[in-house]
């Protein structure tokens, strides 16, 4: 298939997949007493989220068996990372927030090819909210096209973002006031939806993100007219040898400029600076 209807039929079969999925993890707390570990320091899992992620592993490589598989769930695997196109997942993003009962989690798949996103559903069960774009053909909230806000100034901005990094006293000029979200969604990808719907601004995050945190969001922001990258405006490369980017932000296309022109002297490391690029060969 040409790289455009593997996309429409990969999109219908994300559609499907990521229903089911959510069907699932909200039966997870329906039942109550959720089990929980961490699987690194502050890094919580839950049995949901290793269910969530067996399903759509299931689910996914068998409607694609060519393709490779990267998901923060489950450990890499070289050989299935690099196939031309692959499979993107995390299965429930904000943990946290699903670990107390709140709506703002939500399951995120994604396609890549050649390091970038083509296609990317976002669902968040408990908010009725599905997210999903590919390339060249908009993006869409609950079937109905987005677009992100025409805000072209930093006065006012509506931001989603630590209120911590806006009010931290070493930046060269004080930020104009802003409106900050409160509560912040725990979740990165619905952070990125929300921007992409008009709904924010801009969201800002000067921390490592994992690529299974921004793929599925980057190619809805994207289409929704607006651009999701690192701070320094880098375009996203995803699944590197070690699948994360320094930070994020994403907003339309003249707010982006000012912000990124802001924050631009920020020093944070590209996790691959010291990672020896796997060879596909």
């Amino acid at each position: 298939m040409l790289a455009t209807e593997a996309d429409i039929a990969d999109l219908l079969i994300l559609r499907r997949v990521a229903q089911e999925a959510g069907d699932l993890a909200l039966s997870f707390l329906r039942k109550g007493q959720l089990k929980t570990w961490n699987k690194s320091k502050d890094h919580p899992v839950t049995e949901a989220d290793i269910a969530v992620n067996a399903l759509i592993q299931d689910r996914l490589m068998s409607a694609r068996p060519d393709y490779g598989w990267l998901s923060e769930e489950t450990a890499l695997d070289n050989a299935s990372r690099y196939r031309n196109r692959v499979w993107i997942v995390d299965p429930i993003d904000g943990t946290r927030a699903f670990i107390r009962g709140e709506p703002y989690w939500c399951i995120g798949i994604g396609v890549l090819q050649d390091g970038h996103a083509r296609v990317g559903t976002v669902q968040a069960p408990q908010l009725n909210e599905i997210y999903e774009a590919r390339l060249g053909a908009g993006a869409f909230l609950n079937g109905e096209q987005i677009k992100v806000s025409e805000q072209a100034i930093e006065e006012n901005c509506r931001m989603i973002v630590h209120d911590g990094l806006i009010k931290h006293p070493g930046w060269a000029s004080p930020w104009p006031p802003v409106m900050i979200a409160d509560p912040r969604p725990n979740a990165t990808l619905l952070r990125m939806c929300w921007v992409a719907s008009g709904a924010w601004d801009a969201t800002l995050a000067l921390s490592r993100k994992s690529d299974w945190d921004l793929a599925a969001g980057t190619i809805i922001v994207g289409e929704a007219g607006g651009i999701a990258s690192t701070h320094l405006g880098e375009p996203y490369e995803f699944n590197r040898a070690e699948p994360a980017q320094r930070s994020l932000l994403a907003a339309g296309k003249p707010l982006h400029s000012l912000l990124s022109a802001r924050v631009k002297n920020v020093r944070l490391p590209d996790p691959n600076w010291t990672v020896r690029r796997y060879d596909k060969h």
